[in-house]
């Protein structure tokens, strides 16, 4: 009986020369990375705009940039999307969007006219806005954080600064002449917001308090509702209530810490970067 002849073996391909075999990435991972970028470019077209002499798109690109900075960590959590890729992008379009781009923006419309104490205050702004992110990084990666930083931020927020900055320009927008006084008043402003994001001062945050009464939820969301039309329909007036209502605010934000804690500055171990 003869015996099969089995049929010859293909010869496998040669794959010693090939990388590591790309994995591949759910959508669902790249949405939050995508929101960054285009904070970035929002930003970096705020700044292209100004120089153009456009402010008020300008500012209103500063603004955007601003709100997708700040919208894209919490779609990364909501869509279990973070990553270490991810904070670094983060952090990146933070520098940008909250410290170099309201900087020359607020230079080109307004700061310029002091020559070199207006870029100083730029540069100053800009380099605290950093310096507040790089604390505000340091501060997240520790293993062990106080009670208190669920309640407090350790100076004003970047974000925030990013808005509070931009008031003079909002103030020029609504007709206020560019006069030696103002612009200079505005120059140790600017000034005096770079220092407020580097200080130790207590600002609190809300983020212990995030529940609302089922009673006032209704009330609550017409309110929002009713400034979001006013933004829309009296941008800047409501920005400059905006920003004086915060600056108002925080007197009480150190007090309360004052109650809580004994000082009016922030001297907690954990904060002293």
């Amino acid at each position: 009986m003869e015996t099969p002849v089995s049929p010859p073996e293909t010869p496998r391909p040669d794959t010693s020369g090939r990388g590591p075999r790309l994995r591949e990435i759910p959508i669902r991972l790249m949405v939050p990375n995508l929101i960054t970028v285009l904070a970035i470019c929002a930003g970096l077209t705020g700044i292209r705009l100004a120089f153009e002499g456009r402010y008020e798109l300008a500012v209103s690109m500063v603004l955007l940039a601003a709100f997708l900075d700040g919208i894209d960590g919490r779609i990364a959590r909501l869509l279990k999307a973070t990553s270490r890729f991810g904070v670094q992008m983060d952090s990146l379009a933070d520098i940008i969007n909250f410290g170099v781009a309201p900087a020359l923006v607020s230079y080109a419309f307004l700061l310029d006219h002091a020559r070199s104490f207006g870029w100083i205050a730029a540069l100053i702004y800009a380099i605290a806005a950093g310096l507040r992110l790089a604390r505000f990084n340091v501060m997240e990666e520790r293993q062990e954080k106080a009670a208190w930083q669920s309640e407090f931020f350790v100076g004003v927020p970047a974000p925030l600064g990013a808005v509070l900055v931009l008031l003079p320009v909002y103030l020029g927008f609504l007709g206020v002449d560019p006069s030696p006084v103002f612009v200079y008043c505005s120059v140790a402003y600017t000034i005096l917001i770079g220092y407020l994001l580097v200080s130790r001062l207590p600002v609190w945050s809300g983020k212990s308090q995030t529940k609302v009464r089922r009673d006032l939820m209704l009330p609550f969301l017409l309110v929002m509702v009713l400034y979001v039309a006013l933004l829309m329909s009296y941008t800047w007036q409501v920005l400059v209530v905006t920003v004086v209502a915060y600056l108002a605010f925080l007197p009480f934000s150190a007090r309360l810490w004052q109650r809580r804690y004994g000082t009016l500055t922030i001297e907690d171990d954990n904060a002293s970067v």
